[in-house]
């Protein structure tokens, strides 16, 4: 059963995609599940393009990748077919017939309540349309007849693939430090972003599942308000090259460096088999590029025996540049 399910450490932003993307294209992935919302973007860059997908799961680099979107996702129709229409997927991609509707009244509802609550949400209406759907009056994706051709049972296909031995990958967006749960409420997303919601919102029972990759930043991140431990100014973020605007909004991203006892905890939540690292290159720049461990200079290999120290788990990929195909592949 070679399923794995990918997740975010900390407030999301660590990476996701670019790990997502170099599976698909090193595995030859086989079905890519996305969970989540239209809230939170995953950033791939291909071939020199760069990608920056709400809806489209990011194992589209694979051409040969059956694409599904989950149960538990929300899906923003207009958004959809912008991105099917980007990455050229068409014919390959499927939604759960219950995959919940964000209408543009959600939109209006989360601009206005993230105003007078202060919790700095992107205003795309994730939360509203969240509510509706536990008040069980939400429009549903079979209820939409433009998203007719694209409907699916995504647990029985993604169940079906995962038994048939097929190479399945469950994607999740944002990070366990957004949990509604586990996170740092209220400022939070509106749902777990746990790898155990993952499974969830795919419709996987957790003993179909041999590997959790969590994804760490060498560095943190952080959009909106919430507690940023150790935060720097962004002038110090600036000079440091760790200043960054958010794939999805374009908004300014706080900065602050790695944090081990946040690190912890992911691992610990999520159940992590392996830890992903990326950005690497950005802390430690003598690393762009690299593509062998024994080429990393002595202190960034410090770095990652640290990180594994202090999680007693694997760092098996290491981020070392955008390009998918930037990566330090220490799997067996």
């Amino acid at each position: 059963m070679p399923c794995t399910v990918i997740c975010g450490g900390f407030w999301g932003d660590e990476g996701k995609g670019k790990i997502i993307s170099y599976l698909a294209l090193k595995d030859k992935l086989d079905f890519c599940v996305r969970t989540g919302s239209v809230n939170a973007a995953h950033t791939i860059w291909y071939q020199g393009k760069r990608y920056a997908l709400h809806m489209v799961p990011g194992g589209f680099v694979h051409e040969k990748c059956r694409l599904l979107i989950g149960a538990g996702s929300n899906v923003e129709v207009a958004q959809f077919f912008k991105e099917v229409e980007e990455t050229n997927v068409k014919n390959r991609i499927g939604i759960d017939n219950q995959a919940s509707i964000i209408e543009e009244k959600h939109s209006a509802q989360d601009k206005a309540s993230s105003h007078l609550k202060g919790l700095g949400t992107t205003g795309r209406g994730v939360g509203p349309a969240i509510e509706e759907r536990v008040r069980r009056t939400a429009k549903i994706a079979r209820d939409v007849p433009e998203l007719k051709p694209y409907l699916a049972d995504v647990a029985a296909e993604t169940n079906n693939a995962i038994n048939g031995g097929k190479n399945v990958l469950l994607e999740g967006t944002q990070g366990l430090m957004l949990s509604l749960f586990y996170g740092t409420y209220p400022y939070v997303t509106g749902r777990d972003t746990s790898a155990s919601a993952i499974c969830s919102e795919a419709g996987v029972g957790p003993t179909k599942v041999d590997n959790v990759l969590v994804v760490l930043k060498s560095f943190m991140t952080r959009v909106g308000t919430g507690p940023l431990p150790g935060e720097l100014s962004k002038e110090e973020a600036m000079k440091r090259g760790w200043f960054e605007t958010a794939a999805g909004t374009g908004r300014d991203r706080r900065s602050a460096p790695f944090n081990f006892e946040l690190a912890r905890k992911a691992v610990m939540l999520n159940g992590a088999t392996q830890v992903a690292v990326t950005k690497l290159d950005c802390v430690f720049p003598q690393c762009k590029g690299a593509k062998d461990y024994n080429d990393l200079p002595n202190d960034a290999k410090q770095f990652v025996n640290q990180i594994e120290k202090q999680t007693r788990v694997p760092v098996s990929l290491i981020g070392t540049g955008p390009e998918a195909l930037d990566i330090i592949d220490r799997r067996r």
